[in-house]
């Protein structure tokens, strides 16, 4: 009888399997594959040569791929594409924020591998967890959790305070290769601080780095409902001023959350393909805060019923908005809209630097029969569940629009609203200039009557600074205009808002929420119109000197401005771009004077081929964002 064989040395062939798989960025020197491939390995046998016909040996492999992306272009752009753009700002004014996700830069796979493992789960029941690592459901779940550091050790603490001095300002960031690399060295000690576009991006680069299809969406006019009704509460005082809200229900200006690609057997068929998970800590969801996955088309759909946290996901993008005037200590419903919440869902376009809206993805047409049915539906399933019950039962029904002229972002597709029978007046804003960072804010506010009689109007104008998750900041401006309309009478009442009245209520989020509240001398009836401006700021300009070739030398020119009319101090440029820079690069740059324009020059060495990005940042003591990037090819060297 043969004697059996004895392995002697086992040749992973990790640097043409990497490269096979796409992996050779992450590393040469280990064996890294991804699911449903082939790759090949070379054993070597000590005792004797193996024998076709008489030896056997048998490997024990799991083949099925729950994250398979039969697309190409889509592998490329949501598994190894290491930039991309997170959307930010305002319905009315999109900004593209560039990122780098970084996902095969060095350690970043050991330091996802050891998030895995300070998960409660690993501590919890490490066998069990390890057990469940090749569901992409679970995973998903666990990565999402340990972004935030609400229940464990996790990567990012959240911060909306407006107030970081003992950490980085969330505008600040451009990567998160830093971001990880920090929480790891620290002995994985939470990384201060994040908001949802930073949680969104860290948990994107795990994801993609873990071999997930992943995504990452932003939402704009994103409802918050804490109470489970699908009824985001809005309370105004009588100058148009819009109130911190008792019930902590919120329309974020944006929000961002991921997309994963991933089957869902443990749902009913055709609930598979995308799946919204949010890291940033909202809610709890089976007692730890995390969010997902929901699937896209049971969003879209209704089926609320289905795991995980699809309710809450659902709200965000189609609740209703009911808005009240607070008054003498009581609540008068001024209006409830149907479509102002869940706008412009955007993502960055496969292969492109263009943005995709994938609304269409999460609801149907605004105004249209099905988009009601869902809702209605929606609301059904969640009145039989063990949610909770609406406080205004009658109100949850869609209903006319009792008189109310908006101007908000939130409602530039809005089907016209019906003028009041009694008032018969509207409101608009309009901005005359574009509203830059330093300069004064001008606009109007445009009056309509329609009717065919006389109208005297008082209007309460004010203005507020508001955060990106829709909190309000303290008034600093108000005026009142006295305006009387003959019948079928339009008029303008001038505004003018001055830097120095802004910059020093200014968030770093740059939300400036103009308000008017309108009443008629012989009417009850309010009117109320509100807009939001997003200040901008003039971005960094790069400009690659020569020609890029890995391994030489390339010179980088950044120019940058101070766009105020003071001057700024504590000027920091942050610099960085996988396969260009080893690490971030920070440039002190001290005081720059008022709309003072400078440049520098940087010096690096490429050491990755192929379509790269630069990101740069300049924070002051007045700004913390100016933002810029620039697209490299880098060639291989002759």
């Amino acid at each position: 009888m043969a004697q059996g064989l004895e392995v002697a040395l086992t040749d992973l062939q990790s640097s043409r399997n990497n490269v096979r798989h796409h992996t050779e960025e992450i590393t040469v020197d280990h064996l890294l594959v991804r699911r449903g491939q082939a790759f090949n390995l070379t054993l070597y046998f000590r005792n004797r040569g193996f024998q076709p016909g008489l030896d056997n040996i048998i490997f024990v492999v799991e083949t099925e791929d729950a994250v398979y992306l039969d697309s190409e272009p889509q592998r490329q752009e949501y598994v190894m594409n290491d930039y991309g753009f997170i959307y930010q700002g305002s319905k009315n004014w999109i900004r593209p924020c560039p990122w780098n996700y970084g996902q095969f830069e060095e350690k970043i796979i050991d330091i996802c591998l050891k998030l895995l493992d300070k998960s409660l789960h690993f501590q919890t029941d490490p066998a069990t967890d390890c057990a469940l690592r090749g569901s992409p459901v679970y995973v998903s779940r666990v990565v999402c959790a340990m972004i935030n550091s609400n229940d464990d050790n996790g990567v990012l603490n959240g911060n909306w305070s407006e107030n970081y001095t003992d950490g980085a300002n969330p505008a600040e960031w451009t990567g998160s290769v830093a971001i990880l690399k920090q929480w790891y060295a620290t002995g994985c000690q939470p990384v201060r601080y994040g908001q949802c576009w930073v949680f969104a991006a860290v948990m994107c680069t795990v994801m993609r780095c873990l071999g997930i299809p992943t995504r990452v969406i932003t939402n704009f006019d994103s409802g918050h409902d804490t109470d489970g009704n699908l009824i985001i509460d809005e309370y105004y005082d009588n100058t148009g001023r819009i109130l911190g809200n008792k019930k902590k229900d919120t329309i974020w200006n944006f929000h961002v959350w991921n997309e994963c690609w991933m089957a869902r057997k443990d749902l009913p068929p055709g609930y598979g393909g995308w799946q919204v998970l949010d890291a940033t800590p909202q809610e709890m969801s089976n007692g730890v805060y995390c969010c997902g996955p929901a699937s896209v088309r049971a969003i879209k759909e209704g089926e609320v019923d289905l795991n995980y946290d699809t309710p809450f996901v659902f709200s965000m993008v189609n609740a209703d908005c009911m808005s009240w005037l607070v008054q003498g200590g009581k609540e008068q419903k001024l209006h409830q809209d149907t479509s102002s919440v869940g706008n412009f869902i955007s993502t960055k376009s496969i292969q492109s630097d263009e943005r995709d809206d994938i609304t269409e993805n999460y609801k149907y047409e605004e105004g249209s029969l099905q988009e009601r049915q869902v809702f209605l539906k929606a609301l059904q399933k969640l009145k039989a569940g063990s949610f909770h019950s609406s406080q205004r039962g009658a109100e949850l029904q869609p209903s006319r629009p009792t008189p109310l002229s908006r101007d908000s972002p939130r409602s530039l597709h809005t089907p016209s609203l019906r003028p009041s029978d009694v008032v018969q007046v509207s409101l608009k804003f309009k901005l005359l200039d574009p509203p830059n960072m330093g300069q004064d804010i001008c606009f109007v506010l445009l009056a309509l009557n329609v009717s065919s009689q006389f109208k005297d109007l008082k209007v309460n104008l004010s203005a507020q600074s508001l955060l990106h998750d829709g909190s309000p900041l303290s008034p600093f401006w108000q005026d009142t205009a006295f305006i009387t309309l003959s019948p079928k009478e339009a008029k303008t009442y001038p505004c003018k808002i001055s830097y120095s009245q802004y910059s020093q209520y200014l968030s770093t989020d740059k939300l400036i929420r103009i308000s008017a509240l309108g009443e008629e001398k012989s009417s009850p009836e309010k009117i109320l119109v509100n807009k939001i401006i997003t200040l901008s700021y003039p971005s960094i300009t790069i400009n690659v000197l020569g020609a890029a070739v890995v391994n030489q030398p390339l010179s980088i020119q950044v120019i940058f401005s101070n766009p105020l009319s003071e001057q700024v101090e504590d000027c920091v440029l942050t610099v960085e771009g996988s396969g260009l820079f080893k690490k971030q690069q920070k440039v002190l740059l001290g005081v720059l004077k008022p709309q003072h324009r400078a440049s520098i020059i940087l010096e690096t060495v490429p050491f990755k081929s192929g379509q790269r990005q630069i990101q740069a940042n300049m924070r002051s003591n007045k700004f913390k964002d100016i933002k810029g990037y620039r697209n490299v090819y880098v060639d291989f060297a002759l």
